[in-house]
């Protein structure tokens, strides 16, 4: 019994050794989210529809205005002919990620661009880690130009 509960016990501090602390976990999903969004963002500077659609969670939700686009077909036809021709209309890029304690819910924000690079809008995604690890949009939110999203 006693070289069980050793064993027990070591098993416990292996663990508690090799886990990282909670804040370093977070910075890791924290870059983990600036990543996936920034490869997001990419979709459109890349023209690339199908890879776009891939971000999408089954059960997502993106705002037109004050109309909702439920779930990645109506998300996907409302989207689609901004992927169309050879210039994107626009780009975004995160400058603010921040993740939830639990680790599976993250927001990133930031500027919206024209083709020119003046700041349009302001975009807020909300971004669930999946059982596979993979990170997925499940709500997403502009906003028009105001003095908040030009900083």
């Amino acid at each position: 019994m006693r070289a069980a509960s050793l064993m027990a016990l070591c098993g416990v501090l292996a663990a508690c050794v090799s886990a990282p602390p909670a804040a370093t976990r977070l910075e890791q999903r924290r870059s983990e989210v600036e990543r996936t969004e920034r490869a997001f963002a990419s979709t459109m500077a890349n023209r690339d529809f199908a890879a776009f659609a891939g971000f999408l969670a089954d059960d997502s939700v993106f705002f037109n205005g004050d109309a909702a686009l439920v779930g990645p077909a109506a998300i996907s036809k409302a989207w689609k002919p901004l992927y169309d021709g050879a210039q994107a209309p626009f780009s975004w890029e995160p400058t603010t990620v921040v993740v939830l304690q639990s680790g599976n819910l993250a927001l990133s924000t930031g500027p919206v661009r024209g083709p020119d690079g003046k700041t349009v809008g302001q975009f807020n995604s909300v971004w669930r880690r999946d059982r596979s690890g993979e990170w997925k949009v499940i709500i997403d939110k502009g906003c028009n130009a105001c003095p908040c999203a030009a900083r």
